[in-house]
């Protein structure tokens, strides 16, 4: 038999304690349960997601057919970079 170590954050171990409390179970039973079942499954037993690229988010898509909307209305405003740099000056 041998043991681990692992390091947490003081309030993710308090949740986790409190959780596990409510639950009936203890650390030790937690990481058996869960190093059992990666095994068995030949997997982590939850999926693992990179974050979602956010120029795709709900939120800018909407945003950006909103302003295709506008730009096809003729409701748009041509600066040059002239006119920009003026505008920084001012």
């Amino acid at each position: 038999m041998r043991t681990i170590s692992i390091r947490l954050n003081d309030k993710d171990y308090e949740e986790l304690s409190s959780m596990l409390d409510d639950m009936g179970q203890t650390k030790q039973t937690f990481y058996e349960s869960y190093t059992k079942t990666a095994l068995r499954e030949r997997r982590i037993p939850f999926i693992i997601a990179a974050p979602a690229d956010p120029f795709y988010s709900e939120t800018n898509m909407n945003r950006l057919r909103h302003s295709f909307r506008e730009a096809e209305e003729g409701k748009i405003i041509t600066k040059t970079m002239e006119d920009l740099e003026a505008m920084a000056g001012e």
